[in-house]
């Protein structure tokens, strides 16, 4: 068997420096690094390198960390830059009605900053910028909505079925 790529270990950074905090409360009470990491499930090796952390940088070398995840396409001054186009109108910018949509945002992204996100991704940037994305009702153009009123008045008591008594 090989090398392997390490797994990060499950939890969340707050439960994996309670983790660590644990440890160090039980080597000071005198446990073997061995019996450390059996008690609190993880290999001796990081028990070893947590209490030289915390010998080299006290509590605030165990302090949890998050996982950076994957940069960001857009910057912050480009981020800023979306916010100012989705406040003015979609018409502004060329399209033909007034709503933000997933595809029409991707749209501006790529004309403007040349980055491609999925639409499927556009959601989530509109969510952290605090919009939500506007999806179109679908209508008729034709639709006459006083015909409509005046149906469901005049026309559909008559011919809506009566409950039999």
């Amino acid at each position: 068997m090989g090398w392997r790529w390490p797994m990060r270990p499950f939890g969340t950074p707050t439960i994996l420096e309670q983790r660590r905090l644990q440890a160090i409360s039980l080597l000071d009470k005198g446990f073997q690094p061995v019996d450390v990491a059996r008690r609190v499930g993880v290999d001796r090796r990081s028990v070893r390198r947590w209490r030289a952390e915390y010998e080299r940088n006290g509590e605030s070398g165990l302090k949890a960390k998050l996982a950076p995840g994957r940069p960001p396409k857009l910057n912050t001054k480009q981020r800023k830059r979306l916010t100012r186009f989705l406040i003015q109108s979609p018409r502004t910018v060329g399209f033909a009605t007034d709503l933000w949509t997933c595809p029409r945002v991707a749209k501006v992204i790529r004309d403007e900053f040349h980055i491609d996100y999925h639409v499927d991704h556009i959601g989530r940037i509109l969510h952290s910028l605090g919009f939500s994305p506007q999806k179109p009702e679908r209508r008729a153009i034709e639709r006459d909505e006083n015909a409509i009123q005046r149906w469901v008045r005049h026309t559909w008591p008559g011919i809506k079925k009566k409950p039999e008594n």
